[in-house]
């Protein structure tokens, strides 16, 4: 069997529903195409083919319908088989194998890329390219034959004023100025294996108005035609624009380190590893990790956060955030095609590649849906005039009244347009949901299991409690942090951060020692001092019942305690936790108050599992591992749960495939993010809550757009057999529907909140 392989496309010209199906038919009809994913919002076609395609005949195919199209760079890669995520069609965001390998997302502007490539040859068979990528509508070249049609439109009427005896022929040559490059795209399209495209009906319906003397809403309806695909582009174009401009959050240049020198390079040429120096006010080139210097990084740009975050020594930056106040140091983590920015256009791309159930239902309607439409206009037409004796001329004008009304355009769009707003609207605030389906099961999601450490909790302990005996607690403290100097284990590290918050002084230490399993021990100030575990003081005869009741009670709160010795001598006690994040609360409660369970899962200890639990108010089950995980959510699913699994690590990995609905969190592990099918990339809990959110006002959308597509069709479709209305206000019935269906798609790019 030959190895299934996958390869990426971007097609320019591209801007509605019909272009994207006209593509996908026609390069299905291919031998050797397994299957094909176009996205008219990203402007890209993925296809599925075996070894025996012929690539420049695909090429070919779409150029032929009008469109230009290029390969993108290390395109080709085996597609890999999804396993256990077959059942969330997620159109395989991972078999893309990260195809943007070399593909420079920082200095390539997708949105402003050149669609004139291969069009030459064409010039005028197309037509189609709705609206520009770039620069004012009337630039481009639909634009301009718009232009062209409404003045040959309006030189008729004069022309009709003037001499009426060539008024009709004036509207047929202002009709054809228009209808020539829409006949010529319905032709290709129909050779291509869709006879009954949107541009076909539209050729039909002008040319039978002319056959019955109708010529000047022919050429009427032709106009407002290319009007309403002139505004379908611009309003395709913002959506498309919405992601695109993340790219130019990061800046073009860096300043980089280098053998003690700082000089100016390209941002996209930085390696990882590399140091380079980011002054107050610049913006960040890379992802990377502060090694020296503090500063308030305004992260606005990519996540949305109104307040800039602290941020200093070890903290993770991501590139196309602004540095506030002061010179910052940063070791890059990330090349340019990979950094969080990059990431993010890629993965929501991809993801707009994939279709939502309720995307492939509409599709499989509309492919009957319009031949049905055909047949009921050819009913109309026919039948009263040879059954009924009526006019051939009045029920043959409604006819073609009908084939306009008919058109699926706004049908089609409806669910797309929205999910594609969506999409783009959450990678804006760093909700990042890999398809259509994935954004569409999100909203019904009844179940929430999350991981701890990491993800409920900030990953890292912090000193809840210091309890002194005799001493004061800055003295406790200041012995404590003395010990752990240098140290990298994160209860040191919890010590010393507590101390250099509350400017305790850290004299140096002599003579440490660490002792395995037991703690460590040296001399300062010409004492003696061990900071060791609470048996290891028991070993010492240290403690006593009291002092033995308080480390019990700190260890029921689920707290890990250590023990100071001065001399010998308890002289405090100093208890550490992995504390919730700031916003655990109020996110759990935000999924509550939406009627969404909450439940812990954690390989922790049952102890301290159950003191951040009650913290939290959640139910909660502990020392579980990654395959005890993996369980509980398959018990959960069987019990009628629609579960999404949130984690961050390599241990969540099984369960976060088994949920329903995987999420890793921000600055999870590469594994996690992979097998996840949504990511929250800035590590806030209520972001879940958000995106549940987000997927029910984006499926409330789509039901608003479905209903005004079929409603406004279902009226003019009454008044038009009822002799109200005529082939004008039928196409304006169409086009406004698709307008107003897109224009209420683009409303979700507001994010809320």
């Amino acid at each position: 069997m030959a190895e299934t392989s996958e390869t990426r496309y971007r097609v320019g010209g591209m801007d509605c529903a019909s272009c994207a199906t006209k593509i996908d038919t026609a390069v299905r009809r291919v031998a050797g195409v397994a299957d094909v994913s176009v996205s008219v919002i990203a402007g890209t076609m993925t296809i599925r083919h075996d070894g025996s395609s012929d690539l420049k005949a695909i090429e070919k195919k779409v150029t032929g319908l009008g469109y230009s199209v290029s390969p993108f760079t290390g395109s080709t890669a085996p597609a890999r088989d999804h396993g256990s995520h077959d059942h969330h069609d997620h159109g395989d965001h991972a078999g893309h194998d990260h195809e943007h390998e070399g593909h420079d997302h920082t200095g390539h502007d997708h949105a402003g890329h050149d669609h004139d490539h291969g069009e030459t040859e064409i010039e005028g068979l197309h037509g189609h390219d709705h609206g520009p990528t770039t620069g004012p509508w009337w630039q481009s070249r639909k634009g301009r034959l718009t232009i062209l049609s409404g003045a040959a439109l309006v030189a008729a009427y004069a022309i009709g004023h003037l001499v009426p005896a060539i008024g009709s022929y004036a509207f047929i040559i202002a009709m054809l100025v228009g209808l020539v490059p829409i006949a010529r795209r319905a032709v290709m399209a129909a050779l291509s294996g869709t006879p009954f495209s949107i541009e076909m009906l539209m050729t039909i319906a002008a040319v039978g108005a002319v056959i019955i003397n109708a010529g000047e809403e022919a050429a009427t309806v032709v106009f407002l035609f290319l009007v309403g695909e002139l505004l379908e582009g611009v309003a395709a174009g913002k959506a498309r624009d919405s992601i695109q401009s993340l790219t130019a959050l990061v800046p073009k240049n860096a300043l980089l380190e280098d053998n003690g020198q700082t000089r100016e390079v390209p941002a996209e040429s930085l390696a990882v590893g590399a140091i380079i120096m980011v002054r107050p006010g610049d913006r960040i080139s890379a992802d990377g990790v502060i090694i020296s210097g503090e500063s308030a990084i305004d992260e606005a740009p990519v996540t949305g956060e109104s307040t800039p975050v602290r941020k200093g020594v070890d903290a993770v930056v991501f590139a196309g955030t602004v540095n506030g106040d002061a010179v910052l140091r940063v070791r890059v983590t990330a090349a340019a095609a990979d950094n969080t920015i990059a990431r993010v256009v890629k993965l929501v791309e991809e993801a707009q590649e994939s279709k939502a159930p309720t995307e492939r239902f509409i599709d499989r309607f509309s492919r009957y849906y319009t031949p049905g439409v055909v047949v009921v206009a050819a009913l109309v037409a026919a039948v009263p005039p040879l059954l009924f004796g009526g006019l051939w001329s009045e029920w043959i004008y409604k006819g073609l009244a009908i084939l306009l009304i008919g058109c699926p355009c706004a049908l089609v769009i409806s669910t797309p347009a929205a999910i594609a707003a969506s999409l783009s609207a959450g990678a804006r605030r760093g909700l990042l949901m890999k398809g259509g389906a994935v954004l569409e099961t999100l909203g019904k999601v009844t179940m929430v299991a999350f991981d701890k450490t990491g993800t409920l909790t900030e990953g890292k302990p912090q000193v809840t409690d210091i309890v002194c005996f005799g001493l004061s607690e800055a003295k406790v403290l200041s012995r404590a942090a003395v010990l752990e100097q240098g140290s990298s284990h994160p209860l040191a590290l919890a010590i010393l951060n507590r101390a250099k918050a509350d400017g305790v002084p850290v004299p140096p230490a002599f003579e440490l020692e660490a002792l395995p399993g037991k703690g460590v021990s040296g001399k300062a100030g010409g004492e003696t001092l061990d900071l060791l575990s609470p048996s290891a003081a028991r070993e010492r005869g240290a403690l006593d019942g009291e002092k033995d009741a308080r480390i019990t009670d700190l260890n029921d709160e689920g707290k890990s305690v250590s023990v100071l010795l001065v001399d010998g001598v308890a002289a405090g006690l100093i208890a550490m936790r992995d504390e919730p994040r700031e916003d655990a609360q109020a996110g759990l409660s935000t999924l509550k108050s939406a009627g969404v369970k909450a439940m812990m899962l954690t390989g922790d200890n049952k102890r301290t599992a159950a003191a951040v639990a009650g913290m939290l108010g959640i139910d909660w089950r502990g020392e579980m591992m990654p395959e005890d995980k993996q369980q509980v959510v398959g018990e959960l699913k069987r019990q009628g749960f629609i579960v999404a699994k949130v984690g961050d690590g390599i241990n969540d990995a099984p369960a976060l495939a088994a949920a329903d609905i995987g999420i890793a969190m921000g600055g999870g592990t590469d594994v996690a993010l992979e097998t996840a099918d949504a990511a929250v990339l800035h590590g806030r809990v209520g972001d879940v809550a958000r995106m549940i959110e987000l997927s029910k006002r984006t499926m409330r959308n789509i039901l608003q757009n479905i209903t005004i597509a079929l409603g406004l069709k279902a009226v003019f479709l009454v008044t038009t057999i009822a002799g109200i209305t005529g082939l004008w206000p039928a196409i304006l019935a169409d086009t406004g529907a698709t307008v107003l269906v897109t224009i209420n798609a683009l409303r979700l790019l507001r994010v809320e909140g």
